[in-house]
Order: structure tokens, then C-alpha cells, then sequence
């Protein structure tokens, strides 16, 4: 359909970003308003958001031009991680289509947003000046770092509670993680949500994880969440001359007594959340050449808050840190978003990090009886944190 110059004229935009817009691409949106497409067709079984379907276009229209349009949906208030109906984001599509440049663009876009929400999380709303205090019924829930952050996953999950049954299901949090029932297994540790907490499968990442932060024997080592003890195991087997571990859950540090965890050599079991714990070790003047971080159900502000305020405290000057990174690992671009976001984050408050790819292998069969597939990436990208020079 030849469209005339009045109607490309009406396009309901903003004008300034009209006017820099190149015909096509007008074109292509005033189509997808007035005929029926994947961004018009909004029925249940097939509805596509417009950043989704671009990339079904890109080929077979303006693959060369791709990257403005993108850029112009996101500049008009396109969801960066919103799903469609295949419960694929705009990311995702491009991936699976070998569109790499338009995939970098969201990986990008995702990057501004998250970094853009996680400094928002720092400030506590402004009390308006005319309205009354009443001290008895102040809410302590909105003090600054305290507010969970939502990963990309979750925050796309969210955008679709309407649609999708997870909206009924219980949120996995902190406080709800504290009070469950754990189910201890050979394969894995389950909350009372079957929310896998910790599995069998982690062994290869944790001992290379614990190899890289202590090389050698007689070295001081902080775990912080012991879970199973899969790393724990392994540090134990590297030798080290003091060996804390902090551990929240009631449940699993009785375990860890059962096991005889509290009777090994050079073990200390502080019991208790890492909040309230590291810094009575910071007070004691207690250091360490390795600290491993890997808890349970906490959102990404807390582990800012870990290496913002209580690493630079706790690991020696020539001294490694590592932690599990699962961020986002249930979608690829989430996974690739939260790498240069915690890089970032990382650099900001003074530490350097290098990744080390290392293949996942098959996890067919593993999800038996777990709630959630929390990791479907093919790669797990192992960090390993320094003082910057």
C-alpha cells in the first residue's frame, strides 16, 4: 500500500524524533498501526510486542537500517526485556536470528535500565513537607538499599503476571528462605517451594571457583553461604589455616553440626545473616587472602552492598574474591546484561575482575522435582575480583 505524505505526516510521534526518522521507517510504523501485523494481532495465542517483532521484519525489509528502529522503539518507550506470547524478549529473537548487532543494542539498552533502577533503589522517597508524621505508624521498609531489586528475569515476569501462572506462585525471598523447610538430598537442597537453593551440578564451577581464589596451602579463607558445603568441601581439601563460613539458615547449620563441620581444624561457624556478621569480623581485625560469596533468595542491591561495604574491611591487599554468578542465568541476555552491570558496579567501588568462560554441561534430568529451571545458558563466566592497582 502506497501511503501519502498526509498520512506519513500524522504519525503520533514526538515531532523532534519525527523529523529524524527516515521515511521507511515511518512507514513501517504507520503499517504496523493500520494493518493487521505481529505488532497489531494482540490475541492471546500469538501477541507480539512491537521490539519482538522488529526483528521477524529486519529480514525482509531494512536488516541494514535494523539498529535505528531498534533504537527508536526504545527511544519511545520500548521494554528492553518485555515477552511475548513465545516468552521471548526482543533480545532474545535477535539472538536466535543471528542478528548480533541488533542483540548488542538490547544487551545495551538492558545495561542503562538496570543501572539506572539499582541507583533509583539508593534513594528513599522525599516525605512530602505538608504531611503529617505520625511516629506510631512510620513504615521501615523503605530505607535506602533496603528495597529488593529485581533481576532482568524477574522484572519481565512481572510485566506478564497477568498472563502467566508464576504470578500466583510464592516470591523467593530472603525472609520466606529463613523461615522454610529445607529438604537435603545427595543432587540437591530445596526450600519448602522446591526452590532449588543449591545443586550437585555446581561442583565443577565451585572447584575451579575455589582453586582460583586459594592457589595454595595455609591461606585464609571467608565463605559466605554454606548451603550443601560443595565449596566448602573444597577449600577444606586446599588446606587452609583459618576457614570461616557464615551461614543463615538454621536448618543447614545444624546440619553442618551433624556433619561435624564445627570440630575440623581451623573451622569457625559464625551463625547468622553476613549483614550482621561481617562486621563484628571487620571490628576484630580479622582478614583474609579468599572470600567466596554464594547466598540464597538476596536481591542484587544486598550483594552490592557485600562488595561496596564489606569486602574493602575483610580481604587482604594481595587477596582474590570470587562469587556464584547466576544473575539472570535463567535467559542469555539477562546473563549478559547483569556481567557489565556488576563490571561496572565492580569498577566503582574499587575492584578489578577477570572472567573465565567454563562450559556447563548437560543438565537434561536435573530439574526433576525443582520448581524453576534457574540456569539455561550454555557458559558459566566464573569472576574473580582484585583490588585495582
Amino acid at each position: 500500500m502506497e501511503l501519502s505524505d498526509e498520512q506519513l505526516g500524522a504519525l503520533d510521534v514526538d515531532i523532534d524524533v519525527q523529523e529524524d526518522t527516515p521515511l521507511f521507517m515511518r512507514r513501517l510504523l504507520l503499517a504496523s498501526l493500520t494493518q493487521k501485523s505481529p505488532m497489531r494481532d494482540k490475541k492471546p495465542t500469538d501477541w507480539e510486542i512491537p521490539l519482538t517483532a522488529y526483528p521477524k521484519w529486519t529480514h525482509q525489509i531494512v536488516l541494514e537500517s535494523g539498529g535505528e528502529m531498534i533504537k527508536f522503539l526504545l527511544q519511545e518507550g520500548g521494554i528492553w526485556n518485555d515477552l511475548d506470547a513465545n516468552d521471548e524478549t526482543p533480545g532474545c529473537m535477535a539472538k536466535r536470528m543471528g542478528l548480533d548487532a541488533l542483540y548488542q543494542l538490547m544487551v545495551d539498552a538492558g545495561v542503562r535500565a538496570e543501572m539506572l533502577l539499582n541507583r533509583l533503589d539508593e534513594y528513599a522517597p522525599l516525605q512530602d513537607e505538608d504531611e503529617e508524621i505520625d511516629d506510631d505508624n512510620l513504615s521501615t521498609g523503605g530505607a535506602p538499599g533496603q528495597t529488593e531489586v529485581q533481576q532482568p528475569n524477574e522484572q519481565a515476569a512481572t510485566a506478564q503476571e497477568g498472563n502467566t501462572a508464576t504470578a500466583q506462585e510464592p516470591d523467593v525471598t530472603s525472609s520466606r528462605y529463613l523461615q522454610s523447610n529445607l529438604t537435603f538430598t545427595d543432587n540437591h537442597l530445596l526450600d519448602q517451594d522446591q526452590n532449588g537453593v543449591m545443586m550437585s551440578w555446581e561442583s565443577g564451577i565451585m572447584e575451579r571457583s575455589a582453586k582460583s581464589i586459594l592457589p595454595e596451602a595455609g591461606l585464609r579463607v571467608l565463605n559466605i553461604g554454606h548451603g550443601m558445603g560443595i565449596v566448602d568441601d573444597i577449600f577444606q581439601s586446599l588446606q587452609p589455616a583459618v576457614h570461616h563460613i557464615v551461614e543463615a539458615h538454621p536448618a543447614v547449620v545444624a546440619e553442618m553440626k551433624r556433619k561435624g563441620w564445627h570440630e575440623r581444624p581451623g573451622v569457625v561457624i559464625h551463625e547468622g545473616k553476613w549483614q550482621d556478621i561481617l562486621p563484628e569480623l571487620v571490628n576484630e581485625g580479622q582478614t583474609f587472602d579468599a572470600i567466596y560469596y554464594d547466598t540464597f533468595a538476596e536481591s542484587y542491591s544486598d550483594f552490592r552492598d557485600f562488595f561496596s561495604e564489606q569486602v574493602i574491611g575483610l580481604l587482604d591487599m594481595n587477596g582474590k574474591w570470587s562469587f556464584f554468578n547466576g544473575m539472570g542465568a535463567d535467559r542469555q541476555i539477562s546473563y549478559d546484561v547483569y556481567q557489565k552491570v556488576v563490571e561496572m558496579d565492580l569498577l566503582e567501588a574499587g575492584f578489578d575482575v577477570d572472567w573465565e568462560e567454563i562450559g556447563v554441561p548437560s543438565l537434561e534430568g536435573e530439574w526433576n522435582g525443582v520448581r524453576r529451571r534457574y540456569w539455561v545458558v550454555d557458559s558459566y563466566r566464573l569472576p574473580v575480583c582484585r583490588y585495582l592497582d
